[in-house]
């Protein structure tokens, strides 16, 4: 595995919706999690904001089932949630991991860079996204 040595930082997209909740979820998060929060609450700024039903299919959103490769050539296979409905063992990865924060508002195709919590850099590839099944 090489080292990545520039940060990947593709166009996202999210609903009003996630977007507001994922928003309040951040602030929440500055006392507990600063680092982290900063990062969540920097992508939610970057990301195109449109109406929940006019997001484009395939896009990452919460409760999305997404398959992604990382750069050392590993397929996964997870469902982003909030944090309280997290199960690593389920495949339910949180928003407020690193991880949680690279995948969401990507589509398929798109990669990003992200920082473990040593700040290592890391590269993921989103395959395929599963919209969330409607409770």
């Amino acid at each position: 595995m090489s080292e990545i040595r520039r940060d990947l930082t593709p166009p996202l997209t999210l609903g009003k919706t996630d977007h507001a909740k994922l928003y309040a979820l951040g602030e929440a998060g500055l006392d507990r999690n600063p680092d982290l929060a900063e990062v969540l609450l920097t992508e939610l700024d970057r990301a195109k904001v449109v109406a929940d039903g006019k997001l484009a299919e395939g896009v990452v959103r919460m409760g999305s089932r997404v398959t992604y490769q990382t750069n050392a050539g590993q397929a996964q296979t997870v469902t982003l949630v909030y944090p309280v409905d997290a199960d690593i063992e389920k495949g339910r990865i949180s928003v407020m991991t690193p991880i949680g924060v690279a995948l969401i508002g990507l589509k398929a195709g798109q990669s990003i860079t992200w920082r473990d919590r040593a700040d290592k850099r890391h590269k993921l590839t989103i395959e395929s996204v599963e919209a969330p099944v409607a409770a």
